[in-house]
Protein backbone atom coordinates (compact mmCIF):
# COMPACT_ATOMS: atom_id res chain seq x y z
CA UNK A 1 0.00 0.00 0.00
CA UNK A 2 2.94 2.25 0.82
CA UNK A 3 4.44 2.02 -2.85
CA UNK A 4 0.73 2.31 -4.04
CA UNK A 5 -0.32 5.52 -2.28
CA UNK A 6 1.79 8.12 -4.19
CA UNK A 7 0.58 6.87 -7.61
CA UNK A 8 -3.16 7.25 -6.13
CA UNK A 9 -2.59 10.29 -4.61
CA UNK A 10 -0.79 11.75 -8.11
CA UNK A 11 -3.84 9.94 -10.25
CA UNK A 12 -6.10 11.65 -7.81
CA UNK A 13 -4.72 14.90 -7.71
CA UNK A 14 -3.90 15.73 -11.58
CA UNK A 15 -7.94 14.58 -12.28
CA UNK A 16 -9.19 16.48 -10.08
CA UNK A 17 -6.80 19.67 -10.74
CA UNK A 18 -7.20 19.44 -14.43
CA UNK A 19 -11.19 18.91 -14.44
CA UNK A 20 -11.40 21.87 -12.42
CA UNK A 21 -9.01 24.08 -14.48
CA UNK A 22 -10.88 23.15 -17.90
CA UNK A 23 -14.62 23.33 -16.43
CA UNK A 24 -14.11 26.59 -14.35
CA UNK A 25 -10.65 28.24 -15.92
CA UNK A 26 -10.39 27.53 -19.33
CA UNK A 27 -10.68 31.33 -20.46
CA UNK A 28 -7.46 32.28 -18.26
CA UNK A 29 -5.34 28.99 -19.86
CA UNK A 30 -2.41 29.61 -22.00
CA UNK A 31 -3.31 27.90 -25.12
CA UNK A 32 -1.37 26.16 -27.96
CA UNK A 33 -1.99 27.63 -31.25
CA UNK A 34 -1.95 25.57 -34.34
CA UNK A 35 0.81 25.65 -36.71
CA UNK A 36 3.21 24.59 -39.66
CA UNK A 37 3.85 21.90 -36.97
CA UNK A 38 0.63 20.85 -35.41
CA UNK A 39 -1.83 18.37 -36.35
CA UNK A 40 -4.67 20.33 -34.58
CA UNK A 41 -6.79 22.55 -36.14
CA UNK A 42 -8.08 24.76 -33.27
CA UNK A 43 -6.20 26.39 -29.71
CA UNK A 44 -6.41 23.64 -27.02
CA UNK A 45 -4.97 24.89 -23.53
CA UNK A 46 -1.41 24.02 -22.45
CA UNK A 47 -1.17 22.88 -19.09
CA UNK A 48 -1.12 19.25 -18.51
CA UNK A 49 3.13 19.30 -17.96
CA UNK A 50 2.42 22.12 -15.13
CA UNK A 51 -0.49 20.35 -13.42
CA UNK A 52 1.17 17.11 -13.62
CA UNK A 53 4.58 18.35 -11.79
CA UNK A 54 2.29 20.95 -9.60
CA UNK A 55 0.88 17.36 -8.32
CA UNK A 56 3.93 15.26 -8.46
CA UNK A 57 6.64 17.59 -6.43
CA UNK A 58 4.80 17.80 -3.11
CA UNK A 59 3.43 14.07 -3.48
CA UNK A 60 7.33 12.84 -3.90
CA UNK A 61 8.96 15.64 -1.73
CA UNK A 62 6.34 14.18 1.20
CA UNK A 63 6.43 10.43 0.19
CA UNK A 64 9.39 9.44 -1.72
CA UNK A 65 12.51 8.78 0.31
CA UNK A 66 15.72 10.90 -1.21
CA UNK A 67 12.93 12.32 -3.96
CA UNK A 68 15.20 15.87 -3.61
CA UNK A 69 17.78 14.25 -6.10
CA UNK A 70 15.57 14.12 -9.34
CA UNK A 71 12.65 16.66 -8.39
CA UNK A 72 15.00 19.36 -7.78
CA UNK A 73 16.30 19.58 -11.41
CA UNK A 74 12.92 18.37 -13.23
CA UNK A 75 11.07 21.46 -11.42
CA UNK A 76 13.80 23.51 -12.33
CA UNK A 77 13.06 22.22 -16.07
CA UNK A 78 9.62 22.46 -16.04
CA UNK A 79 9.66 25.94 -14.32
CA UNK A 80 11.36 27.35 -17.65
CA UNK A 81 9.47 25.05 -20.00
CA UNK A 82 6.55 26.76 -18.69
CA UNK A 83 7.78 30.11 -19.25
CA UNK A 84 8.39 28.92 -23.08
CA UNK A 85 4.95 27.73 -22.88
CA UNK A 86 2.96 30.99 -21.66
CA UNK A 87 6.10 33.30 -23.43
CA UNK A 88 8.53 31.68 -26.05
CA UNK A 89 12.16 31.45 -24.77
CA UNK A 90 15.24 31.70 -27.41
CA UNK A 91 16.76 28.15 -28.53
CA UNK A 92 19.81 28.90 -26.46
CA UNK A 93 18.24 29.67 -23.67
CA UNK A 94 16.01 26.33 -23.21
CA UNK A 95 18.78 24.24 -24.46
CA UNK A 96 21.18 25.84 -22.29
CA UNK A 97 19.15 25.45 -19.20
CA UNK A 98 18.71 21.62 -20.52
CA UNK A 99 22.77 21.07 -20.60
CA UNK A 100 23.34 22.33 -17.56
CA UNK A 101 20.74 20.36 -15.44
CA UNK A 102 21.88 17.47 -17.30
CA UNK A 103 25.35 18.05 -16.53
CA UNK A 104 24.18 18.44 -12.71
CA UNK A 105 21.96 15.68 -12.68
CA UNK A 106 24.77 13.29 -14.40
CA UNK A 107 27.58 14.03 -12.55
CA UNK A 108 26.02 12.93 -9.19
CA UNK A 109 24.37 9.36 -11.07
CA UNK A 110 27.58 8.73 -12.81
CA UNK A 111 29.73 9.80 -9.90
CA UNK A 112 33.26 7.57 -9.59
CA UNK A 113 33.10 6.69 -13.60
CA UNK A 114 35.12 7.63 -16.14
CA UNK A 115 34.89 11.30 -18.06
CA UNK A 116 34.02 9.77 -21.45
CA UNK A 117 31.41 7.63 -19.47
CA UNK A 118 30.09 10.40 -17.86
CA UNK A 119 29.89 12.45 -21.58
CA UNK A 120 28.05 9.77 -23.12
CA UNK A 121 25.49 9.90 -20.35
CA UNK A 122 25.36 13.74 -20.33
CA UNK A 123 24.48 13.67 -24.37
CA UNK A 124 22.07 10.91 -24.32
CA UNK A 125 20.10 12.95 -21.45
CA UNK A 126 20.19 15.36 -23.16
CA UNK A 127 19.00 13.75 -26.36
CA UNK A 128 16.01 11.94 -24.50
CA UNK A 129 14.66 15.59 -22.88
CA UNK A 130 14.66 16.74 -26.55
CA UNK A 131 13.20 14.06 -28.41
CA UNK A 132 10.91 12.91 -25.54
CA UNK A 133 9.66 16.75 -26.33
CA UNK A 134 10.09 16.11 -30.37
CA UNK A 135 7.65 13.36 -29.89
CA UNK A 136 4.70 15.02 -27.85
CA UNK A 137 3.00 16.42 -30.83
CA UNK A 138 -0.32 14.10 -31.06
CA UNK A 139 -3.16 13.29 -28.79
CA UNK A 140 -2.45 11.12 -26.32
CA UNK A 141 1.10 9.80 -27.48
CA UNK A 142 3.23 11.46 -25.19
CA UNK A 143 0.98 10.54 -22.30
CA UNK A 144 0.78 6.81 -23.23
CA UNK A 145 4.80 6.91 -23.21
CA UNK A 146 4.63 8.25 -20.01
CA UNK A 147 2.35 5.63 -18.43
CA UNK A 148 4.18 2.62 -20.10
CA UNK A 149 7.50 4.19 -20.01
CA UNK A 150 7.87 4.68 -16.08
CA UNK A 151 4.99 1.80 -15.46
CA UNK A 152 7.97 -0.44 -16.54
CA UNK A 153 10.45 1.45 -14.64
CA UNK A 154 7.92 1.07 -11.73
CA UNK A 155 7.57 -2.48 -12.21
CA UNK A 156 11.57 -3.75 -12.66
CA UNK A 157 12.50 -1.53 -9.47
CA UNK A 158 10.63 -3.26 -7.15
CA UNK A 159 11.40 -6.72 -8.36
CA UNK A 160 14.70 -5.77 -7.68
CA UNK A 161 13.91 -4.42 -4.61
CA UNK A 162 14.02 -0.60 -4.86
CA UNK A 163 10.63 0.63 -3.20
CA UNK A 164 11.75 4.08 -3.70
CA UNK A 165 12.29 4.04 -7.09
CA UNK A 166 9.42 1.96 -7.73
CA UNK A 167 7.67 4.64 -5.66
CA UNK A 168 8.48 7.56 -7.84
CA UNK A 169 8.51 5.95 -11.13
CA UNK A 170 4.79 4.31 -10.26
CA UNK A 171 3.63 8.33 -9.64
CA UNK A 172 4.81 10.12 -12.95
CA UNK A 173 3.51 6.90 -14.55
CA UNK A 174 -0.31 7.37 -12.54
CA UNK A 175 -0.02 11.47 -12.88
CA UNK A 176 0.46 10.89 -16.56
CA UNK A 177 -2.21 8.41 -16.63
CA UNK A 178 -4.84 11.25 -14.68
CA UNK A 179 -3.65 13.56 -18.14
CA UNK A 180 -4.57 11.14 -20.41
CA UNK A 181 -8.30 10.90 -19.56
CA UNK A 182 -8.06 15.07 -20.89
CA UNK A 183 -5.75 14.54 -23.50
CA UNK A 184 -6.89 11.37 -25.45
CA UNK A 185 -8.11 12.07 -28.77
CA UNK A 186 -10.04 14.33 -29.21
CA UNK A 187 -7.83 16.38 -26.63
CA UNK A 188 -9.02 18.51 -24.29
CA UNK A 189 -5.87 19.47 -22.74
CA UNK A 190 -2.31 19.67 -23.76
CA UNK A 191 1.02 18.41 -22.20
CA UNK A 192 3.05 21.33 -23.40
CA UNK A 193 6.74 21.43 -23.18
CA UNK A 194 6.61 21.66 -18.99
CA UNK A 195 5.30 18.35 -19.21
CA UNK A 196 6.84 16.49 -21.96
CA UNK A 197 10.72 18.07 -21.10
CA UNK A 198 10.93 17.16 -17.55
CA UNK A 199 9.36 13.50 -18.35
CA UNK A 200 12.46 12.72 -21.78
CA UNK A 201 14.61 14.09 -18.42
CA UNK A 202 13.52 11.73 -16.24
CA UNK A 203 13.82 8.99 -18.42
CA UNK A 204 16.90 9.39 -18.91
CA UNK A 205 18.09 10.01 -15.36
CA UNK A 206 16.19 7.18 -14.05
CA UNK A 207 17.54 4.75 -16.56
CA UNK A 208 20.91 5.82 -15.96
CA UNK A 209 20.02 5.36 -11.72
CA UNK A 210 18.91 1.80 -12.20
CA UNK A 211 21.25 1.10 -14.11
CA UNK A 212 23.80 1.70 -11.77
CA UNK A 213 21.77 0.42 -9.16
CA UNK A 214 22.31 -2.76 -10.89
CA UNK A 215 18.54 -3.02 -11.05
CA UNK A 216 18.54 -3.55 -15.18
CA UNK A 217 21.30 -3.26 -17.79
CA UNK A 218 22.14 -0.22 -20.49
CA UNK A 219 19.63 -0.96 -23.04
CA UNK A 220 16.68 -1.41 -21.09
CA UNK A 221 16.02 2.26 -20.86
CA UNK A 222 16.05 2.63 -24.53
CA UNK A 223 14.21 -0.26 -25.12
CA UNK A 224 11.47 0.68 -22.79
CA UNK A 225 11.05 3.88 -24.63
CA UNK A 226 11.61 2.34 -28.12
CA UNK A 227 8.51 4.06 -29.61
CA UNK A 228 9.87 7.60 -28.93
CA UNK A 229 13.46 6.84 -29.77
CA UNK A 230 13.36 5.07 -33.01
CA UNK A 231 11.07 7.46 -34.06
CA UNK A 232 12.85 10.27 -33.50
CA UNK A 233 16.47 9.19 -33.83
CA UNK A 234 15.78 8.43 -37.25
CA UNK A 235 13.76 10.87 -38.51
CA UNK A 236 16.51 13.40 -37.00
CA UNK A 237 19.24 11.28 -39.25
CA UNK A 238 16.39 11.39 -42.46
CA UNK A 239 16.43 15.24 -41.70
CA UNK A 240 19.88 15.76 -41.68
CA UNK A 241 20.46 13.75 -45.05
CA UNK A 242 17.96 16.07 -46.55
CA UNK A 243 19.85 19.07 -45.42
CA UNK A 244 17.01 20.69 -43.46
CA UNK A 245 17.00 22.67 -40.45
CA UNK A 246 16.80 20.85 -37.89
CA UNK A 247 15.35 23.75 -36.30
CA UNK A 248 12.19 24.20 -38.18
CA UNK A 249 9.40 23.26 -37.67
CA UNK A 250 8.18 19.53 -39.45
CA UNK A 251 5.48 16.76 -39.79
CA UNK A 252 7.39 14.08 -40.72
CA UNK A 253 7.76 12.21 -37.51
CA UNK A 254 6.38 8.49 -38.67
CA UNK A 255 3.40 9.28 -36.06
CA UNK A 256 2.87 12.26 -37.68
CA UNK A 257 3.14 10.66 -41.34
CA UNK A 258 0.61 7.96 -40.12
CA UNK A 259 -1.75 10.63 -39.01
CA UNK A 260 -1.44 12.18 -42.65
CA UNK A 261 -1.90 8.89 -44.24
CA UNK A 262 -5.56 8.47 -42.87
CA UNK A 263 -5.05 6.55 -39.37
CA UNK A 264 -5.68 10.07 -37.30
CA UNK A 265 -5.29 10.31 -34.04
CA UNK A 266 -6.86 7.77 -32.39
CA UNK A 267 -5.84 4.85 -34.05
CA UNK A 268 -2.37 6.62 -34.55
CA UNK A 269 -1.94 6.47 -30.55
CA UNK A 270 -3.58 2.87 -30.61
CA UNK A 271 -1.39 1.33 -32.74
CA UNK A 272 1.74 2.80 -30.92
CA UNK A 273 0.34 1.90 -27.06
CA UNK A 274 0.94 -1.46 -28.62
CA UNK A 275 4.01 -1.01 -29.72
CA UNK A 276 5.12 0.81 -26.25
CA UNK A 277 3.52 -2.21 -24.53
CA UNK A 278 5.13 -4.70 -26.89
CA UNK A 279 8.68 -2.56 -26.07
CA UNK A 280 8.12 -3.21 -21.79
CA UNK A 281 7.11 -6.49 -22.43
CA UNK A 282 10.46 -7.54 -24.13
CA UNK A 283 12.13 -5.33 -21.84
CA UNK A 284 10.69 -6.53 -18.74
CA UNK A 285 11.13 -10.45 -19.87
CA UNK A 286 14.70 -9.66 -21.54
CA UNK A 287 15.70 -8.19 -17.92
CA UNK A 288 13.84 -10.53 -16.14
CA UNK A 289 16.16 -13.76 -18.34
CA UNK A 290 19.60 -11.39 -18.67
CA UNK A 291 18.49 -11.22 -22.53
CA UNK A 292 18.20 -7.70 -22.67
CA UNK A 293 20.28 -7.76 -26.12
CA UNK A 294 18.27 -10.15 -27.97
CA UNK A 295 14.99 -8.54 -26.77
CA UNK A 296 16.04 -5.46 -28.38
CA UNK A 297 17.26 -6.73 -31.51
CA UNK A 298 13.36 -8.40 -31.78
CA UNK A 299 12.15 -5.13 -31.38
CA UNK A 300 14.32 -3.63 -33.47
CA UNK A 301 13.44 -5.58 -36.50
CA UNK A 302 9.95 -5.16 -35.66
CA UNK A 303 10.44 -1.32 -35.61
CA UNK A 304 12.28 -1.91 -39.04
CA UNK A 305 9.84 -3.58 -40.96
CA UNK A 306 6.90 -0.94 -39.56
CA UNK A 307 9.11 1.95 -40.46
CA UNK A 308 10.05 0.34 -44.25
CA UNK A 309 6.26 0.18 -44.52
CA UNK A 310 5.28 3.71 -43.84
CA UNK A 311 8.25 5.19 -45.51
CA UNK A 312 6.98 3.00 -48.82
CA UNK A 313 2.97 4.26 -48.11
CA UNK A 314 4.01 8.03 -48.12
CA UNK A 315 6.44 8.05 -51.26
CA UNK A 316 3.04 6.42 -52.82
CA UNK A 317 0.90 8.70 -51.28
CA UNK A 318 -1.12 11.04 -53.85
CA UNK A 319 0.57 14.31 -55.22
CA UNK A 320 -2.02 16.28 -53.60
CA UNK A 321 -1.54 14.98 -50.43
CA UNK A 322 2.30 15.53 -50.51
CA UNK A 323 1.71 18.98 -51.14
Amino acid sequence: MTLLLPAMLCFIGVAVVLGFALARLRRLLPVDRPNERSLHSAPVPRIGGMVIMAVVVPVALGMIPDAFAWVAPMAMLAIVSGVDDVRGLPVSVRFGVQAVVAAWAVSAAMAGQPLWAMTIAWFLTVWMTNLYNFMDGSDGLAGGMAVFGFGTYAVAASLAGDPAMAAACGALAAAAGAFLLFNFNPARVFMGDAGSVPLGFLAALFGIVGWRAGHWSPLFPALVFAPFVVDATVTLLMRLQRGERLWHAHRTHYYQRLIQLGLGHRRTALFEYMLMAGASAAALAGNHHGRTLEAAAVCLLVFVAIGWTIDRRWASRPVSDAA
